[in-house]
């Protein structure tokens, strides 16, 4: 097979290496769970097998993720959303309308949420040894404890680009593959050439605090969940809370699946019966969305002292404030009550970008404003959502105090790597909303410090 040509697609200010194999209708977009560099992944005979066989029944589209191989270099940790803007510019690039997502271990995270975002582009995600999240938790055994995370991420601040230290990290993770010498020698090669020792910290720091437990039920795409042995339960819990999503057991043993002979021919056979069987249908009306409602305090008091012409010029200037900063963020404006706006968001990022813009520029007209901000899955009907998410972000935002934004835990975990603070504001029940939230408040720029 014929190494393809890197290219590259503009994705905000950063340029993402890119390549495409085959010629087939169908899209699949490998989405890898891992640090790589596109080059010398072609230098690996089963690597080159795996995509030869991946291009009988689809067109290949591979990227090296922001700030690693390839791929522009990044300052600090990169943002679940941001990633997935990565992979939309990819697709544009490429004229991809639509597209199978395959994804795996960490790779899964920004599958599910690019899925719940945009399953008008989304024909079907496959998913292999998928991770929800990165941290343990009560509900989520299978992930390292953050004093084991801490440790890892200091080893690798101190070792990452060492010979003995490679390759002791290629063959813990791939005992079978790498009792081949030459394989084990291409890892340590591979691997270094992947990331910078900051870029590798950086990227385990991203799948530690990664999560996306809260959106898997957004997705509304066929789905077809494959695991080995040892991932199996974890797995299980992914597949369990994705509608409908079939769950497949696989052989072979831990490590980098497409490594193993055994592995890849049960997985292709799988996947390309999966995504024969599987009807081209309408995309899904649900969508997953991050919702902003913004409300000015003290507004009929104000109004009074100022008299009626005073308090319209004035809410006037803030209305335009409010319209630029959705503009530059790419917010989309659903309605305006009085002076509160209801928008909504692709990326939970740029939602609390917005809405501490907004915050600001609303002070320097002597204005106060309380937010509320709650990413979730509503109904699109047209150019309007519905549905119990949107009640969810307004109750949010009648919950915060003057001055404040509140967001919910699923906008705090989407944002992790963003640098924005929080500040933990407790349980609350929400009127009309099941269940108790737990809200946080965003930093303002002045003293925002990351969790």
């Amino acid at each position: 097979m014929t190494v393809p040509e890197t290219r590259y697609a503009r994705s905000g200010d950063l340029s993402i290496a890119f390549q495409v194999v085959g010629e087939h209708a169908r899209d699949l977009v490998w989405i890898r769970g891992n640090v790589s560099d596109l080059e010398t992944l072609w230098e690996q005979p089963r690597f080159v097998e795996y995509v030869k066989s991946l291009t009988e029944f689809s067109r290949v589209l591979i990227f090296d993720k922001r700030g690693t191989g390839l791929s522009d270099s990044v300052h600090g940790v990169p943002t679940l959303d941001a990633r997935m803007d990565d992979a939309r510019a990819v697709m544009d690039a490429v004229g991809s309308a639509r597209a199978v997502l395959h994804a795996s271990y960490e790779g899964a995270r920004l599958a599910v949420l690019f899925a719940a975002t945009y399953p008008e582009r989304t024909t079907a995600l496959v998913l292999v040894d998928p991770s929800a999240r990165g941290t343990w938790a009560p509900d989520y055994p299978w992930a390292p404890t953050s004093e084991r995370w801490r440790s890892t991420i200091q080893e690798v601040a101190e070792n990452w680009g060492r010979d003995d230290f490679l390759e002791r990290l290629a063959v813990e993770a791939n005992p079978r593959a790498t009792s081949d010498d030459a394989v084990r020698r291409w890892f340590v090669r591979h691997l270094r050439r992947s990331a910078s020792p900051g870029s590798a910290v950086a990227f385990n720091r991203m799948v530690m605090e990664g999560d996306v437990r809260d959106i898997l039920a957004a997705v509304r795409v066929p789905t077809l969940v494959l695991a080995r042995p040892a991932a199996l339960d974890e797995a299980g819990y992914v597949a369990g809370r994705i509608p409908g999503a079939q769950l497949l057991g696989l052989p072979g043993e831990d490590g980098v699946y497409w490594l193993d002979p055994d592995v890849v021919d049960t997985w292709v056979a799988e996947t390309r019966r999966f995504l024969e069987h599987t009807p081209d249908e309408p995309p899904s009306d649900r969508v997953l969305a991050t919702i902003v409602f913004t409300d000015l305090v003290g507004s009929t008091m104000r109004a009074a002292e100022l008299g009626d012409r005073k308090w319209r010029a004035l809410l006037e200037r803030h209305h335009e404030t409010v319209r630029r900063s959705l503009t530059i963020h790419r917010g989309r404006e659903l309605d305006t009550a009085g002076d509160g706006f209801f928008a909504a968001f692709e990326s939970p990022t740029r939602a609390i970008e917005c809405a501490s813009d907004i915050r600001e520029a609303t002070r320097s007209l002597d204005l106060e404003l309380r937010v509320g901000i709650h990413t979730g899955e509503f109904e699109r009907l047209r150019d309007k959502l519905s549905g119990i998410a949107v009640s969810t972000a307004a109750r949010t935002c009648s919950a915060a105090p003057p001055g404040e934004i509140l967001v919910t835990s699923t906008v705090k975990d989407l944002v992790a790597g963003s640098g924005i603070g929080f500040e933990d504001r407790g349980l609350h029940t929400l009127k009309g909303v099941p269940g108790e939230w737990q809200l946080f408040a965003v930093a303002s720029r002045a003293d925002s410090t990351s969790d």
